[in-house]
């Protein structure tokens, strides 16, 4: 009996050159790009603020057709990208988060996010599945931040590189990585044809 063997997967785009920018100086200064500014966000609001922006990445998804997938240019991930690293984002920091509240000074592993775009194929993602996962994502990460009270604000964690965070400061730089792919995405459809 003869096989039809399915076609093998599209091979994966180039990641975008690595980012090694420090992005912890946005907790000092406005983000030039995106506008945020983490010294006038209330870290206590940031469940609020995470939610919101899952909602705004769920209609993106809904709405967006085959552009969704498309890169403005080689160096840019597609708007489907963006929104499955902002998805393991959220993943990623209600472990660290978690490891803040239950642990003295934990130090975290380090996280290379071009390598887990492309081990994860998030080129090939389904757009449904990535909107579900990230609301779902969210929701937890927004939900575990609505607990943090009083002292556990200043409780501390520490990036592989050394960078150190309170959890009111590790609210306001994670915040501001989905707003600012939101942004990239805005300004990402405006360059496709």
């Amino acid at each position: 009996m003869a096989t039809i063997d399915s076609p093998a997967p599209a091979p994966a785009p180039a990641p975008p050159p690595p980012d090694d920018a420090d992005w912890t100086w946005v907790l000092g200064a406005p983000c030039p790009q995106c506008g945020f500014v983490a010294a006038e966000f209330d870290a206590t609001g940031v469940g609020d603020a995470i939610r919101a922006n899952a909602l705004a990445w769920v209609g993106i998804l809904g709405a967006a057709g085959p552009e969704l997938a498309a890169r403005p240019h080689p160096e840019q991930w597609s708007a489907l990208e963006y929104a499955a690293h902002v998805r393991d984002v959220f993943d990623l920091y209600l472990v660290r988060l978690d490891l803040m509240l239950t642990q003295g000074g934990p130090q975290y592993a380090n996280w290379d996010q071009n390598v887990t775009a492309v081990e994860k194929r998030y080129d090939l993602a389904v757009p449904a599945e990535v909107s579900a996962e990230l609301f779902v994502a969210a929701n937890a990460l927004a939900d575990r931040f609505d607990t943090v009270e009083g002292d556990q604000w200043q409780r501390t964690g520490f990036r592989s590189d050394g960078a150190a965070f309170t959890v009111d400061s590790f609210a306001r730089y994670l915040i501001h990585d989905p707003i600012h792919h939101l942004w990239d995405v805005e300004q990402g459809f405006a360059q496709l044809p």
